[in-house]
């Protein structure tokens, strides 16, 4: 499937959410003109295309699979690794946004507080400065240009509760589908690391940026603070590699952190930059 194709069928998903719940919203104040049932037919629509682009990449990951790309790792201190591709491949179970690859993680410092762990009742949220992720420096993970960059969404609480995980999902998440790939990846950065390859860091705290479009970087270069933006349960970073900067046209590309390699899932690891490229000043805070 073509760039082109790609970008014509994440214009055509979003039209059908939207008409979808034009006619939910409608259908509370007037009777609609034909069966119930038919009003499903922009969902299935959007369910069949969605197989169809996975199909096209899933192929081609298979026939024709990338190289990894060795880059610095986009943080500095100790974290753990969450939906990691060490495990599975598409690592958060999609194709789409370029996620083949992704991977989350979250800080887990030996000193100061903890990250809370996810409860069924209460607290329902927390607030964002609870966790030790929040606030912590993001780092270029190679000389790059800044393709991309906001930061105006807001941090919101976490959704790490049993009633905040099903908000998430039932309500939050179709929201943001319907809002598009910037609403779901929150503030983000968009680095262009040359050679057809993009890194993408995802929800990204607001009003942190270091950097703007068009901006140079230097490998461990700070560029923003991680936050809680976006289609997010807790402060956490999600980076990805892929080869376009649109996430709605691009293709999740393999990557290798220098010194830490790919963590697996609930692997702790220490990334630890080079002295002469990050100062003191740039180490994690708890």
């Amino acid at each position: 499937m073509s760039v082109r194709q790609r970008k014509l069928a994440a214009v055509v998903k979003r039209v059908l959410w939207l008409i979808f719940f034009a006619q939910v919203t409608a259908g509370f104040f007037v009777d609609l003109p034909y069966n119930y049932w038919l009003g499903w037919l922009p969902v299935l629509g959007v369910v069949a295309i969605s197989l169809a682009t996975s199909r096209s990449v899933r192929q081609q990951a298979a026939t024709e699979p990338p190289a990894p790309v060795e880059v610095e790792p986009p943080v500095t201190g100790r974290w753990s690794a969450l939906n990691s591709p060490a495990d599975k491949v598409p690592s958060h179970g999609t194709h789409s946004l370029g996620q083949t690859y992704a991977i989350d993680i979250t800080a887990e410092p030996e000193e100061g507080p903890a990250r809370p762990t996810p409860v069924w009742f209460w607290p329902v949220a927390r607030r964002g400065q609870a966790y030790p992720a929040f606030g912590a420096p993001l780092y270029a993970v190679a000389d790059a240009t800044v393709a991309y960059a906001e930061d105006g969404q807001r941090d919101h609480l976490s959704r790490s509760s049993l009633v905040g995980v099903l908000y998430f999902w039932l309500v939050e998440g179709i929201g943001r589908t319907v809002g598009g790939s910037r609403r779901i990846v929150g503030n983000h950065i968009v680095l262009d690391l040359g050679e057809g390859t993009y890194a993408l860091y995802a929800h990204v705290q607001r009003g942190s940026l270091d950097v703007r479009a068009g901006d140079r970087v230097r490998a461990g270069q700070a560029i923003a603070r991680c936050g809680n933006s976006g289609n997010s349960t807790e402060p956490h970073v999600h980076f990805q590699l892929m080869d376009g900067p649109d996430l709605n046209t691009a293709r999740g590309v393999p990557f290798r952190w220098r010194g830490v390699g790919v963590p697996a899932n609930r692997e702790v690891f220490t990334a630890v930059h080079d002295a002469e490229q990050v100062s003191g000043k740039n180490l994690i805070q708890s």
